[in-house]
């Protein structure tokens, strides 16, 4: 009895493989997420969550029960290997966020559910390849930000110093010119900040001007080009990673038509 469950549970484990990287399957889950996603939406209106919150909190339970579900066949199906995929780990701590306790202390991690929606990244391919090449440019990134800090720092202390008494909402303390050169780094608003500070100090402008085309137009098109860079390699690092699989895939069918050619020659010798 044993022997043959033995020789049973690998049968199972194909067959929940099958299942799990089945294309339909994974449809299925992404189109939960989409229906988890829209009802956790739907709930932050109070007029909709007053007449269908029932409704919510049943659909709820019922797509966390199927991650859940899915999250265990894949524990099945990939056992230690599990763990060495990332994203694999990604989804497990999702849904365990998801299990805790929302009630008493722990009633905050009621709001993390919205966390589930997350689970489309480690799905959907597309998603799962930016988000590689972020994590990629990251080293990259870091000397930008580093160096935008150091830009921000230096116009902060100026502007703080030469404009503090001219604009305090704008630059009265470290603080606030920190915050205010930010604005100004977006382009968002900077001329209306610049025209009040003209109004009593005329060659201000030259300030403005060099910070926006050192910090704008010249570090944060830098942080552009180093996650642009960053994403060409991933794909091309995918790109090269699906034509070795291929060729791989070729050369197993070849060596095993060479197997079974060898063995009907083998067949075909005997007397």
């Amino acid at each position: 009895m044993t022997a043959i469950l033995a020789e049973a549970e690998p049968l199972w484990r194909a067959r929940a493989r099958t299942l799990v990287e089945h294309p339909r399957f994974e449809q299925a889950i992404v189109a939960l997420i989409a229906v988890n996603a829209i009802t956790l939406g739907l709930e932050t209106s109070p007029a909709l969550s007053a007449r269908f919150g029932d409704w919510f909190r049943l659909i709820d339970r019922t797509v966390l029960c199927a991650f859940v579900g899915e999250l265990l066949l894949c524990l099945l199906v990939y056992r230690g290997r599990f763990f060495a995929n990332p994203w694999r780990v990604f989804d497990f701590v999702i849904i365990g966020i998801a299990l805790m306790p929302a009630s008493g202390a722990f009633s905050v991690l009621r709001t993390l559910r919205v966390l589930r929606v997350l689970r489309l990244v480690s799905m959907v391919p597309s998603m799962r390849r930016v988000v590689s090449a972020l994590l990629a440019a990251i080293p990259g990134m870091a000397s930008i930000i580093g160096l935008m800090a150091l830009v921000l720092y230096v116009s902060a202390v100026i502007a703080t110093r030469s404009f503090g008494a001219i604009a305090p909402e704008y630059f009265g303390n470290f603080g606030a010119s920190l915050f205010t050169l930010f604005q100004v780094m977006t382009v968002e608003g900077w001329p209306d900040i610049a025209r009040d500070v003209m109004t009593e100090a005329p060659h201000a402008w030259v300030f403005f001007v060099t910070y926006l085309l050192v910090a704008t137009f010249m570090v944060l098109n830098l942080f552009i080009a180093v996650v642009v860079n960053a994403m060409q390699s991933q794909v091309a690092h995918d790109l090269k990673d699906e034509g070795e699989a291929q060729t791989q895939l070729i050369l197993d069918e070849l060596r095993a038509l060479r197997r079974e050619l060898e063995a009907l020659r083998g067949s075909d010798a005997r007397p």
